[in-house]
């Protein structure tokens, strides 16, 4: 394009040139030094002038009109270097190439997502297939060996029959889990908001992990500022669940030397809104880990994550039901020092709580 502009500047420039002469060869007492001045000032001028406005306005423009219609043509969008550009000029061709820029940004970032979902389907497709080949293929396994001849022996019978109903269990665990998180995604769960108090959820969740922790040799407790009077406005089952996937993955992931603990602590921040972390002084998390713990069935260590059990799926759980009160599950790890998972919900009011009883008793 620069060639194709310098041909068309120099024949407008040699054009005018020309054209200016004869004029002035009309004109009477005109010298030969004052017609060579003016034919080389006209020519240089106008070629000046011609050549930036073509450049400039028209194939400069142009040219790059053609390189993203190209990229948009092989679909190489990367090629495009999108950045911040003022709009409003008067020049219609530029317009043009802005309204094509802005286009082929949209379809570059369409691209890209089509790109991250079709990685995560493939990457989603192979961690359900493994992670319900396992419970299947031990079932399967304990059911043909009784078939084959194990079921005449009682204990065997027994003990494997209670192993192949351990195994079904965690895949109705597993199926019940996705299910959860594919109605959360498409709206299907409704939450089922209510104000309560916070405190005594935790001592409900407290209850259910008791017997566990003294088996793990785990000290569970409540840190000594909790919040006794902090009511939040939430889904107190949903809540619930997020509370009891947390201690539960702290429990899980003890130091074998050390002596543990899990502690969880809740107070009102002052800004409307009540903060709760679940602290462990566990194995840790790898900084590289951090931020894909809460993707379905990602484990930080799947061979020991394994041995502990699980289907993989608490934390993206857990992520999800914070994600429909508004808030963000957020963690501070090191690896052999412990953990601290903490979250804010909205803050509640305890003289709502009778009169949503209320409305809940009439017929």
């Amino acid at each position: 394009m620069l060639a194709n502009a310098r041909v068309v500047a120099l024949l407008l420039a040699l054009s005018v040139a020309v054209i200016t002469t004869s004029f002035l060869t009309l004109v009477e007492g005109i010298s030969l030094i004052t017609l060579i001045l003016c034919f080389v000032l006209s020519f240089s001028s106008s070629y000046i002038l011609s050549f930036i406005t073509l450049e400039f306005f028209i194939f400069g423009e142009i040219n790059k009109i053609y390189d993203r219609l190209n990229a948009l043509k092989s679909e190489n969008l990367s090629r495009i270097q999108f950045q911040q550009r003022k709009r409003g000029g008067s020049n219609p061709i530029s317009k043009i190439n802005d309204e094509i820029f802005t286009y082929a940004e949209v379809k570059q970032r369409e691209i890209e997502e089509l790109k991250r979902s079709e990685e995560f389907r493939r990457q989603f497709i192979a961690d359900i297939s493994h992670e319900l080949k396992t419970p299947i293929f031990a079932a399967q396994g304990f059911v043909h060996t009784l078939l084959d001849g194990a079921v005449k022996d009682k204990t065997v019978r027994t003990k494997f029959l209670k192993k192949a109903a351990k195994s079904l269990d965690g895949l109705d665990t597993l199926v019940q889990d996705l299910l959860t998180i594919s109605q959360m995604e498409t709206g299907t769960i409704k939450m089922q908001f209510s104000h309560f108090n916070l405190y005594k959820l935790i001592c409900e969740v407290f209850d259910q992990f008791e017997s566990k922790a003294d088996k793990k040799d785990i000290q569970l407790m409540m840190d000594a500022n909790i919040d006794k009077e902090a009511f939040v406005y939430a889904d107190e089952e949903k809540i619930y669940r997020v509370l009891l996937n947390l201690i539960s993955n702290a429990l899980k992931y003890k130091r074998e030397e050390e002596a543990s603990f899990v502690t969880i602590n809740a107070q009102r921040t002052g800004d409307g809104w009540v903060e709760v972390n679940v602290a462990d002084n566990g194995v840790g998390i790898p900084k590289e880990d951090i931020m894909r713990i809460f993707e379905r069935f990602y484990r930080v260590d799947k061979s020991r994550s394994k041995d502990k059990g699980g289907t993989g799926l608490g934390l993206s759980i857990v992520k999800h039901v914070l994600e429909k009160h508004n808030s963000n599950i957020k963690v501070i790890s090191q690896v052999g020092k412990g953990s601290v998972f903490y979250f804010k919900l909205k803050e509640g009011k305890p003289e709502e709580i009778g009169m949503e009883l209320e409305k809940t008793a009439k017929p």
